[in-house]
């Protein structure tokens, strides 16, 4: 009977400690969370928005939708662009816009490679490769 009552003041001061570790644990996840996927991504809702406001007349850029053009005018939420030389004009709200600039800017824009791709392509540079066995060496082998 005693040994009952023994083990559970036992028990209970050791759940005491577990909350304590628990709740560490879900504060840790919480701040995980944060820095891997709601800060990055409002940085580019951020870039997105200041690619937007600074829109001037005589830009070029493609919409989310792939519609490619110039500038003809800017409202505060609207964009006209013009898509060809036959002078077809387009509205678009600019949430609308997708990229900013020529295709070629556009595309020099897309084969750079990040940060983190410039150190990897650095380190496979740096890298050796294996030597290879002369016949010298794998005489004195056998």
């Amino acid at each position: 009977m005693f040994d009952i009552a023994y083990a559970a003041t036992t028990s209970g001061t050791a759940s005491g400690a577990g909350m304590g570790s628990t709740i560490m644990m879900i504060v840790l996840m919480i701040a995980i969370f944060y820095f891997l996927m709601i800060r990055p991504e409002n940085k580019r809702k951020k870039q997105a928005e200041e690619m937007r406001s600074a829109l001037k007349k005589g830009d070029w850029l493609t919409t989310i939708g792939g519609v490619y053009g110039r500038v003809v005018a800017i409202t505060d939420r609207t964009v006209v662009i013009e898509t060809s030389e036959d002078r077809v004009r387009v509205e678009f709200l600019k949430s609308a816009i997708g990229q900013v600039g020529t295709l070629d800017q556009q595309a020099a824009a897309q084969q750079r490679p990040a940060k983190k791709d410039k150190k990897a392509a650095e380190e496979k540079v740096e890298e050796k490769p294996a030597e290879t066995e002369t016949e010298s060496d794998k005489t004195d082998a056998q």
